[in-house]
């Protein structure tokens, strides 16, 4: 019943139109920017949502910053909840007004894995590194120049941008401080992530992450399930803050709708203190 009213708040918002008389008047929920990255060579489209009170209060109030990878699938749908949880017209203040960057995707494969697999063709995997170096060494000192931001930043990511998110946790140089981990794509060269936790360094301790596991089917749910369930015990096995790592698993969503009720949880979860 809460996911329905969830949804239901979602559509209205986003489809929203004020009407006076003969007259329209559009609502817009964000605007969009062009960054041009020398780390990637080549531009990049990203979407950005303002918080309510932003016009009013950011001479002298500073705002968190949410990352959204699979920028254009999912950035309607983040604004919509980070609105409903934290926008002071409904008096929710679930979490905090922050500022959302969606980046549009060039090629997920490349900019969302760290590790090649071998395949019979070229293909263009294992960037990931170089896709976070442009997110924390070009367009996070973007948005902090131009924005009234705090240094409290979350990553979120789904599927393969859930792996990238694990991949940003482990990493002691990640400028993060929270990750929303949404299905993770843990079966890509899944020996090497189990080997890299490992050696996550005692940075990454003091950070939150949540893990969302959704259900895959009969075919692949319990090797999906296995795969996040042993990645968070040996995190956990490791973590000197067990509290700050949690993995929620929902048997009613698959792959493709666990992220509405996922980013929600989520961030109920990152902001639970």
């Amino acid at each position: 019943m809460k996911y329905q009213i969830i949804t239901y708040l979602l559509i209205l918002f986003l489809g929203f139109q004020t009407v006076c008389g003969q007259s329209k008047e559009n609502i817009s929920i964000g605007s969009a920017f062009k960054i041009y990255s020398n780390i990637l060579n080549e531009e990049r489209t990203c979407f950005i949502s303002l918080p309510d009170s932003y016009k009013e209060h950011s001479e002298f109030k500073d705002y968190p910053v949410l990352i959204l990878l699979d920028g254009y699938t999912y950035f309607k749908t983040t604004v919509g909840i980070v609105h409903f949880m934290s926008s002071s017209r409904n008096r929710n203040n679930i979490i905090p007004e922050m500022i959302i960057v969606a980046i549009e995707n060039v090629n997920r494969e490349r900019d969302f894995t760290v590790t090649k697999l071998k395949t019979k063709r070229a293909n263009s995997m294992g960037g990931g590194r170089n896709f976070l170096s442009f997110i924390e060494k070009e367009l996070i000192p973007f948005v902090d120049k131009t924005y009234s931001t705090q240094a409290n930043r979350i990553l979120v990511g789904h599927s393969l941008g859930g792996l990238l998110a694990v991949n940003s946790y482990i990493d002691e140089n990640s400028l993060f401080d929270d990750y929303l981990s949404i299905d993770p794509s843990i079966w890509w060269d899944d020996k090497t992530m189990l080997e890299k936790v490992n050696s996550i360094p005692q940075s990454s301790f003091n950070k939150k992450l949540y893990i969302a596991t959704a259900n895959q089917g009969e075919a692949n749910q319990e090797r999906n399930k296995k795969r996040h369930v042993a990645l968070f015990n040996l995190i956990k096995k490791r973590h000197k803050i067990p509290k700050n790592i949690k993995l929620e698993y929902f048997k009613s969503e698959n792959h493709r709708s666990v992220p509405l009720v996922a980013i929600y949880q989520g961030l109920r979860y990152l902001f639970s203190d």
